[in-house]
């Protein structure tokens, strides 16, 4: 895809094109670590939720629906025509729920008024619950499950006291509320309802322990090529290198430690290490680009 973008040269505005990609992919959340499951290229002139409902298909076509039984995602999703086709598929779905589904949420807004369903206590932790089954979502013309979940955290910050040399610290506890809405299909039946709370918020994993470790360790914004097919061919292999690392740690590393393990990223960076060529000039090695270079030079970095 391409876009015009305009920048300053020589204290003058210019306007350049910009060759980018999106991309949209399907993980795996259910098992102990996420697994990336489908990886879409975003076409010209195709958005984000097109994109993503073509790589739902492509998946239930080509595995079946043994891998997908819930689809979790953001507020994007919530669309009347997306939930369709995934029903469609067959697949059981929950979505955040935000303001751009404005009629559904002030309806669960009046709702929730009252009393919460149930109150859960943690650890410095409290999760209060509202369980709506049934909530008219006029866009679709039909009735879903929300839940609404106000999280309130209990964490100590520091905190100075007096002036000048009679400062002194100290630690004050806070509470920090968080408020989420969630609407889903899911038949609870005996479950809980903070199972879907459980359930939407494992869609967090992707963006901390997948697009984090790809993007800044892997270097997948890096624009190590620039031809189409080269980009697609270099992504597939970070993906399916970033994949198998990862297989590789939880069965073959952790499972047969004695002792404290390495995190994942700890031993990717320790791999890194020894398949590179010793080099003269320390100062020319740049570990966070050695991440993941056991399963290939993926950014440039010598081998």
């Amino acid at each position: 895809m391409e876009r015009e973008v305009q920048h300053k040269v020589n204290g003058e505005m210019q306007t350049d094109i910009q060759y980018y990609h999106h991309i949209v992919v399907v993980v795996l959340m259910s098992t102990e670590f996420p697994i990336p499951l489908g990886v879409r290229f975003q076409k010209n002139g195709e958005g984000e939720v097109a994109c993503a409902l073509a790589l739902l298909q492509d998946l239930v076509g080509q595995l079946g629906r043994r891998f997908l039984d819930v689809l979790v995602g953001d507020a994007l999703y919530l669309q009347a025509p997306f939930v369709q086709e995934v029903e469609r598929l067959g697949l059981v779905w929950a979505f955040t729920l935000k303001e751009n589904q404005p009629e559904l949420l002030r309806e669960a807004e009046r709702r929730t008024q009252e009393s919460p369903t149930g109150v859960q206590e943690e650890p410095d932790r409290e999760i209060r619950y509202w369980h709506l089954p049934e909530v008219d979502w006029p866009v679709a013309d039909r009735q879903i499950r929300v839940l609404k979940t106000v999280r309130i955290e209990q964490q100590r910050r520091v905190t100075v006291r007096g002036k000048d040399a009679a400062r002194m610290k100290g630690k004050t506890a806070i509470l920090l509320p968080s408020t989420n809405f969630y609407a889903t299909n899911f038949e609870l039946g005996s479950i809980s309802p903070l199972f879907i709370h459980q359930l939407s918020r494992s869609r967090w994993r992707i963006d901390t322990e997948v697009f984090q470790t790809i993007t800044t360790d892997c270097h997948l914004k890096h624009p190590a090529v620039h031809q189409t097919t080269a980009l697609v061919v270099l992504t597939m292999i970070r993906f399916l290198a970033y994949t198998l690392s990862l297989v590789f740690y939880h069965r073959q590393v952790r499972s047969h430690a004695r002792r404290k393990c390495d995190t994942f990223h700890a031993l990717a960076k320790r791999f890194a290490y020894w398949f590179l060529a010793v080099s003269p000039n320390t100062s020319l090695i740049e570990p966070p680009c050695l991440a993941f270079v056991v399963s290939g030079n993926l950014s440039g970095c010598p081998s």
